[in-house]
C-alpha cells in the first residue's frame, strides 16, 4: 500500500463543477476568480462563491486553488495585494501564479496563503524548482514539455511539491505562451483572452514566383482537399498512473475549467479510481480497460501522452480523418429515487425518451445500465420524449440509484465508425 498517495486536481469553471468535481472523486479543485486569471470566459468566483466554495471542499476533505496565472502588464498589478488577502481570508487553500511580480505580492502582502508557480512559467528542470522553493512557493506545476525521465531526475534534487497536467487539451504553443491570438484577434491569450487560433481550420499555399497559388495540402479518403490546423490532441497519462506515482508526482491535474459536468464527473471518476486501486496494491495492480472505455464517452479530440514519453509527432496533430470519436450525449442528473415505487426523478440535460438505452453512473465509479421503458413529466403525465432543457421527468428505474448520479446514453451518429 502506498501511504503518500497523490492528490487528483480536477477543473471547476463554476460552483456547480467544483461540487460535482469533489462529489465524484478529486482531491482537489482550481478554479479562477474575477482577476488575473487565464480563463475571462470561465464562470469565475466572486469572493463569496470562494468561500462558499472552500467551505464545501473542506467539508468533504477536499483543497481549493485559485489560478491567477496571468503575465502581468503595466496597470494589471494595481490592488493585486488587496485580493490576495481577500482570497486567503475566504479559506482558499493556495494561489497558482506564473508572474514574478504576483508571486512576489503574494507571498509578502498576503502571508498564510500558499502559492504554486503555474505552468506558464516553464519549470523544466530541478535548479528552477529549488529557486522557487527557497523563494517560499509550495509546490511547482511542471511545463507540458516534461518528459517522465526528466521528472524522475527532478525528484532526486528537490522535496518540493511537484504537479503534473495528466488530462486534457494541449496548447499548441510552449508552457501556453503563445501570440497566435494577440496577432489574429488582438485578444490576449496571457491575460485570459485566447481565440483557440490554433483550433481554426486553414488553407496552406504554395507560392511560386509565377504563376497561382498551389495548394500543399493532401486529399481525404473523398478526394477532398484536406484543411490543416495546428491543434494539438489531448493528453491522456491514465494507462501511466503508476509511472507518475512512482516518479513522485504529488499532483495529477485535470485540463478543463470550460467543460462540462459530464467531462468533469468522468475524468475525475476515472482517475479518482486508477489512483485508489494503484495505491492500495501497487505490486498486483493492473488498469482497468474500461477506464480508457469510460474517458471516451464525453466529448474531447484524440489522445496521447503528450511529451511524457518523446517529443510528440504528426500523430499528436489534428489533421486527417478522425480515429476515434466519443460517441455518448450527457442527458440528465438524479434529483431523487423511490425505492418503494422504483421510480427515478430526473433533471433533463438532452433530449431523451422511450427506447433510448441510458447509462446511469455514480461516484466510486458506479454504473447501471437499462432501456427507458416509461416517461412522465413534472406533472406525471405520460410523456414519450423529454425534449426540453432542465425540464424534471420520471421513470421506472429497478436499481437504487442516487441523487446526484449522472446519466447519459449512447448516440451513434450518421457516417461514423463507433468502436467499443
Amino acid at each position: 500500500m502506498i501511504e503518500n498517495k497523490p492528490e487528483v486536481l480536477a477543473p471547476a469553471g463554476t460552483m456547480e463543477k467544483l461540487k460535482v468535481a469533489i462529489d465524484y472523486g478529486a482531491d482537489a479543485v482550481y478554479i479562477g476568480g474575477d482577476a488575473y486569471g487565464l480563463r475571462s470566459r470561465a464562470g469565475n468566483f466572486s469572493f463569496e462563491e470562494m468561500a462558499e466554495g472552500a467551505t464545501y471542499a473542506h467539508a468533504h476533505h477536499a483543497k481549493v486553488y485559485v489560478a491567477a496565472n496571468i503575465v502581468a502588464h503595466e496597470g494589471n498589478l494595481e490592488g493585486a495585494g488587496a485580493y490576495f488577502r481577500e482570497v486567503r481570508d475566504n479559506g482558499i487553500d493556495a494561489v497558482i501564479v506564473s508572474d514574478p511580480s504576483l508571486i512576489e505580492i503574494a507571498i509578502t502582502q498576503a502571508p498564510g496563503l500558499a502559492v504554486h508557480l503555474s505552468t506558464q512559467a516553464s519549470a523544466t528542470n530541478w535548479e528552477t524548482l529549488n529557486f522557487w522553493k527557497d523563494e517560499g512557493l509550495e509546490r511547482i506545476v511542471l511545463a507540458r514539455e516534461v518528459g517522465l525521465a526528466e521528472i524522475k531526475e527532478i525528484r532526486k534534487h528537490t522535496d518540493i511539491q511537484i504537479e503534473a497536467f495528466v488530462h486534457g487539451a494541449m496548447c499548441i504553443g510552449y508552457s501556453g505562451r503563445c501570440v497566435l491570438s494577440n496577432h489574429m484577434g488582438l485578444r490576449d491569450a496571457n491575460r485570459g483572452g485566447c481565440a483557440q487560433n490554433c483550433r481554426w481550420r486553414y488553407d496552406l499555399f504554395e507560392m511560386p514566383t509565377l504563376g497561382e497559388k498551389q495548394t500543399t495540402l493532401g486529399k481525404n479518403q473523398d478526394g477532398e482537399i484536406e484543411d490543416f490546423s495546428m491543434s494539438a490532441v489531448d493528453m491522456s497519462m491514465i494507462e501511466h498512473i503508476p509511472e507518475l506515482i512512482d516518479a513522485g508526482v504529488n499532483s495529477l491535474k485535470i485540463e478543463g475549467r470550460m467543460k462540462t459536468v459530464h467531462y468533469v464527473s468522468t475524468v475525475a471518476n476515472v482517475y479518482h479510481k486508477a489512483v485508489a486501486d494503484y495505491c492500495a496494491d501497487p505490486v498486483n495492480y493492473q488498469m482497468d480497460p474500461e477506464l480508457v472505455d469510460e474517458l471516451w464517452k464525453v466529448a474531447q479530440r484524440e489522445m496521447s501522452t503528450g511529451f511524457y514519453f518523446g517529443t510528440p509527432t504528426e500523430d499528436d496533430e489534428l489533421f486527417g480523418p478522425r480515429r476515434q470519436q466519443p460517441h455518448y450525449k450527457f442527458i440528465g442528473q438524479v434529483l431523487s429515487y423511490d425505492r418503494d415505487q422504483q421510480i427515478v426523478t430526473v433533471q433533463q440535460r438532452n433530449n431523451f425518451g422511450i427506447g433510448d438505452k441510458i447509462e446511469f453512473y455514480g461516484p466510486n465509479f458506479t454504473h447501471y445500465r437499462q432501456t427507458v421503458t416509461d416517461l412522465t413529466d413534472e406533472w406525471h403525465h405520460d410523456i414519450q420524449r423529454a425534449p426540453h432543457a432542465m425540464q424534471t421527468v420520471h421513470f421506472h428505474c429497478p436499481y437504487p440509484v442516487h441523487p446526484g448520479d449522472f446519466i447519459r446514453a449512447k448516440e451513434v451518429k450518421a457516417n461514423v465508425k463507433v468502436t467499443n
